[in-house]
This record gives C-alpha cells, sequence and structure tokens, in this order.
C-alpha cells in the first residue's frame, strides 16, 4: 500500500469515515469542504490584522510622513500579489491536493526546499502562538489598568502580573482546541474578525477625536523621528529597520494561506475563490492598517506609543478603552485558533500515518452536544493539544520578553514563505526560462525582500539583547 493511501486512510477515520466518492465527499475521498469566499475572508482577516495594528502609529513615526505610507501600500501589494501566486500552488500539477504549505512546495520544488519550508513555516506558527499568549495578557490587565488609572490618575502605579491573565488564556485555549481542523473554525473566525473591526474603529476614532480637539500634532515630519538629545543616530537606525519588518510582517499570512484554500468549495476552481478572498481581505486590512497608520501619527506625532490601546495613548473614556481591549482579546482568542491548527493538522497527520493500527491516535467517538451537533472527539487530540497549549502558555510566561523575539521569528520566515517559495513555485509551475525578463524581476523582488528581511532581523537582535538584559522568569507585567 502506498504512503499516500495510508495517509488517505487515516484521514477519513480520524473524520469518521471511509473513503467514499458520493456526493458528500470530495475527490479525494475527503468530507466536503464548505468554505466560500466570506468564510475564507474571515479567516485571512483574522490572521492579518492582529493588535499590530495598533502598533502601526509607532511604525510611521519611526519612518515619517514619505516613507511610512509608502511602506504600509507597498508591502500590502507584495504580500497580494505573492498570495495569487501561492493560490496557483494548491493543485499539484497532477490537479492532487496540497494539504499543507509544506505538499505545496514537495509538488513544485521538491528536494531539500521542503525540510526548510517545515522550519521557517512552523517555526514561525509555534512563535506566533506563544507572543498571542503574552499580548492577550496584556490587553487583559489593560481592561483593569484603564479603570486604574481613571479612577486614580494617570500617574498611579497601575501595574500588575500578566502571569494570571496568561494562565486564564491557556485554560480557555484547551477548550478552543479540542475544535477538530479548520473546516469547523469558521465561526471563531467570523466572531474574531468582526471583533478586529470593532478595536480598530475605536481606534481610528479615538485619534480623530484627539486630532479634532488638539489638532494635527506639530511634532510630526517627513523623516520620522529626528536625532537629538532623546535619540541618537544609531538608535534611529535600529528603529527604522524594526519599523519596516514591522509593517512589512503585519501583512503576511502565507504561513497558513493554503491551510485556508484548503476549506474552500470545489466548484468554483479554489484558487480562483481564494484570490477573490485574498483581495477582499488585503483590501481591508490595507484601509485600516493605513488609517490607523497615519492617523495614530497625526494624533501622537513622534510619541506614538508602541500601541495605542494597550500602551495607553489614551486614557479617556476610560470605558472605551476598556472595550476596544475585550475585542482584541476576543480577537487573539480567534487568531490562536487560526495559527495553531496546521501545526495540530501536520502532527496529528503524521502521527496516525506512524502509527495507524493504534486506537488511541485513530479512534474517532461522536459525541452528541445538542443543540450545537456532533462533536468528533479523540483522546491523542485532547492529549496533545493539551499538552501543546501548556507548553506555549508556560513559555509566555517564562520569557515575558518574547515578542521581541518574535519579530526575530517573522523576519526570518518572511522572506521565504511570503516571498521566495511562492516566486519559485509559480517560475517552476509556469516553465519561465532563466534569464527572461519575467524570471529577472521576479527574483529582483525577491531580493530586494530578502535585504528587507535581514535588516528587521537586525533591529530584532537590537532590541533582543536589550530586553535579555533586563531578563527577570516569570516576572510579565503590564
Amino acid at each position: 500500500m502506498s504512503t499516500s493511501l495510508k495517509m488517505e486512510d487515516t484521514f477519513n477515520v480520524s473524520m469518521g469515515g471511509g473513503i467514499d466518492h458520493s456526493s458528500k465527499f470530495d475527490d479525494d475521498g475527503r468530507p466536503k469542504r464548505t468554505g466560500t469566499v466570506l468564510t475564507a475572508s474571515a479567516h485571512i482577516i483574522t490572521a492579518v490584522i492582529g493588535s499590530g495594528v495598533l502598533s502601526l502609529a509607532w511604525a510611521t513615526a519611526q519612518l515619517g510622513w514619505i516613507a511610512g505610507p509608502v511602506a504600509l501600500v507597498a508591502f500590502s501589494a507584495i504580500t497580494w500579489f505573492n498570495s495569487l501566486l501561492l493560490a496557483d500552488c494548491y493543485r499539484a500539477p497532477d490537479g492532487s491536493r496540497n494539504y499543507t504549505y509544506m505538499d505545496a512546495v514537495r509538488a513544485h520544488l521538491g528536494g531539500r526546499k521542503v525540510q526548510l519550508c517545515g522550519l521557517a513555516q512552523y517555526g514561525n506558527l509555534v512563535g506566533v502562538t506563544i507572543g498571542y499568549a503574552i499580548t492577550t495578557s496584556i490587553s487583559m490587565g489593560a481592561i483593569g489598568r484603564s479603570k486604574c488609572f481613571h479612577k486614580n490618575g494617570h500617574d498611579a502605579d497601575c501595574h500588575e502580573s500578566n502571569n494570571p491573565f496568561i494562565i486564564i488564556f491557556g485554560v480557555l485555549q484547551i477548550l478552543l482546541c479540542q475544535i477538530p481542523n479548520f473546516h469547523r473554525l469558521s465561526f471563531l473566525s467570523i466572531i474574531a474578525a468582526v471583533m478586529s473591526f470593532a478595536y480598530s474603529f475605536i481606534g481610528l476614532g479615538l485619534s480623530i477625536a484627539m486630532i479634532a480637539k488638539e489638532g494635527v500634532s506639530g511634532n510630526t515630519s517627513l523623516t520620522g523621528t529626528t536625532v537629538g538629545k532623546d535619540l541618537s543616530g544609531t538608535q534611529k537606525m535600529w528603529n527604522t529597520f524594526s519599523a519596516l519588518g514591522d509593517i512589512a510582517f503585519a501583512y503576511a499570512f502565507s504561513n497558513v494561506l493554503i491551510e485556508i484554500q484548503d476549506t474552500l468549495k470545489s466548484h468554483p476552481p479554489e484558487n480562483k475563490t481564494m484570490k477573490k478572498a485574498t483581495f477582499a481581505g488585503i483590501s481591508v486590512s490595507t484601509m485600516f492598517y493605513t488609517l490607523c497608520g497615519l492617523l495614530g501619527y497625526a494624533a501622537f506625532g513622534n510619541k506614538a506609543p508602541g500601541n495605542f490601546l494597550t500602551g495607553f495613548g489614551f486614557y479617556e473614556p476610560f470605558w472605551l478603552v476598556g472595550i476596544a481591549n475585550v475585542c482584541i482579546v476576543v480577537h487573539l482568542f480567534g487568531a490562536y485558533q487560526v495559527f495553531c491548527q496546521p501545526i495540530f493538522g501536520f502532527v496529528e497527520g503524521w502521527s496516525k500515518q506512524k502509527w495507524p493500527e493504534s486506537k488511541f491516535i485513530t479512534k474517532e467517538y461522536i459525541i452528541n452536544l445538542s443543540p450545537l451537533g456532533l462533536f468528533n472527539f479523540n483522546f491523542y487530540r485532547l492529549v496533545w493539544r493539551t499538552a501543546y497549549v501548556v507548553f506555549t502558555t508556560i513559555l509566555a510566561m517564562l520569557l515575558p520578553f518574547f515578542n521581541d523575539f518574535l519579530g526575530l521569528l517573522g523576519a526570518a520566515s518572511f522572506w521565504p514563505l511570503t516571498v521566495y517559495f511562492p516566486i519559485q513555485m509559480y517560475i517552476s509551475q509556469a516553465k519561465i526560462p532563466k534569464n527572461s525578463f519575467t524570471w529577472i524581476w521576479l527574483n529582483v523582488l525577491s531580493f530586494v525582500c530578502l535585504i528587507i528581511s535581514l535588516l528587521a532581523a537586525a533591529g530584532s537582535v537590537q532590541g533582543l539583547v536589550k530586553s535579555v538584559q533586563k531578563f527577570k522568569p516569570f516576572h510579565s507585567r503590564s
């Protein structure tokens, strides 16, 4: 029996059925996919618009009125273009489906590039899930801090440990992680996408209100923050590199694109639906990113905080700041699932292939959770996913500076996953001749993005070194 057949069989055991080509199943024997442009767009928006949107005012402040908007639009276009190339790689040359990014690289490129893709993709995904645990705890803490500042004044000591909030996040994620796969995640992504709109609108509204009240900050410039007494030339350079990286990584969702595309209906063709969803998702993201970056900079000038909701660029109205942070928390609960489902799918697929006779791994139990419907329960899924959440939760508490490390992970994975592999797969798929005009400009684009990734990585390393010097394990405070 071939390896591919074994994988099909074990997958269908996990879904509670055998290989069947009836109307309830797709051409690969798996249960009929039901995803649409709406659900795929929701997944994309959930993955792309993170709470990082609220740090874009700081990034714009480092770059100024010229380079800031140019970077916001340019990286949007680069991500959109490369996502179109990647969407065409869902189907292998023989017409079969690629269920993961690694499968797509294996089908179109092969060789050692498959292992490099897996290292970049899953390393980044693990890092993102740890970072989300930290970010969510900061927003949870900010809800109480906003009330504390309102009651005791803006200079009050309202700091508290983030560890209880990280634990709460972990406990709830253990429950959410029992959602079997991406196909069952649509409702959570739609809720998370709505929440991302909500806190982005609140951030925009507060920025507009500040501009209306006090006018555009006079502390802005065409080139951003000014070198002087409070900012050295070297620090300005590092901040500029970090800002470019923040904007470039903010749009990236290629590490989950193929997995999202695998949820779509077969008709119309998946790549056409995915391209529509990609255009919708990135268009919405670009609109919010540009507005938050530019209006935030106009409101705060060169003193824009790293996050104007959790960093308290705004103190009042405290209840609205609190609501915005509640929306961030709900959004990150959903985003965590979008980013960890590919990890779960990879490990569980490998385990079923490795031990196909193990009932502990393959046996599915159907539980009727009326009125929610039928739920697939699996003991291996319960144990492994719980262990993963516990692992990421402990790391989030142990390494309070992990978000600085996340910038380094983003730099390391942005170029290969968002730029290099999509371009190389397209060149292979379209059989573009070497040294032709198209081949040259695609590789020039790839090289430029590589340089940006290296500069952003350098900025992240510099920030990481500073954070490690102040490192205290299990002392995360906000």
